[in-house]
């Protein structure tokens, strides 16, 4: 899939946003990718899926893994793109874990998929959770990486769209300045 059809696939659903936002990290932004809104058009999501699973075609990879939220469904589009076995990480008391009977083997080759890699901190915990199965960490994909080239797994690391939003600290915020209201559409705080 080429950039430019991701781009329209990303417009027409949503995806980008604009007005005053407090990202997860702390910072603030006048634009904000949410990425739910494309996943919850199940045709787009699973093009998007496609692409991405597309881009590991030549590993081999026994299970798609992603964080939940953003990664939930990701990860099952990915895994029917692949024909992989998929499952989330989710938090309880603050830390990723595995839940609902999920089980990681130590042998499992795994993918982790995001929707959108911004500080690369929810990759990260899933990426503990799967050392401390003893599993491997075969590669992370994600559908934007607004990371600007900044988060290094260590491993292939792939994104559908590359973009770069201007983010200013709350101290220099000039939507702040503005006294324009913010949005915190994030699902959590570092």
């Amino acid at each position: 899939m080429k950039e430019e059809q991701v781009i329209e696939i990303f417009k027409e659903t949503g995806v980008l946003q604009e007005g005053h936002f407090k990202l997860s990290s702390g910072l603030h932004s006048d634009q904000y990718l949410q990425c739910a809104q494309v996943l919850q058009h199940p045709i787009h999501a699973q093009k998007l899926a496609e692409g991405l699973a597309a881009k590991f075609a030549d590993l081999d990879i026994d299970l798609v893994v992603g964080p939940a939220m953003g990664g939930v469904t990701l990860a099952y589009a990915v895994g029917l793109a692949m024909e992989q076995k998929t499952m989330f990480t989710e938090r309880e008391n603050e830390e990723m874990t595995l839940r609902r009977g999920f089980k990681i083997n130590p042998d499992d080759k795994i993918l982790v998929v995001d929707d959108v890699l911004t500080t690369g901190k929810s990759v990260r915990e899933v990426i503990e959770v799967i050392e401390q199965n003893g599993a491997e960490l075969v590669a992370v994909g994600t559908l934007v990486d607004r990371s600007n080239g900044q988060v290094d797994f260590g491993v292939l690391t792939e994104s559908m769209l590359a973009v770069d939003v201007k983010t200013y600290d709350p101290d220099d915020c000039p939507m702040c300045e503005q006294g324009l209201k913010i949005d915190k559409p994030g699902s959590r705080e570092i």
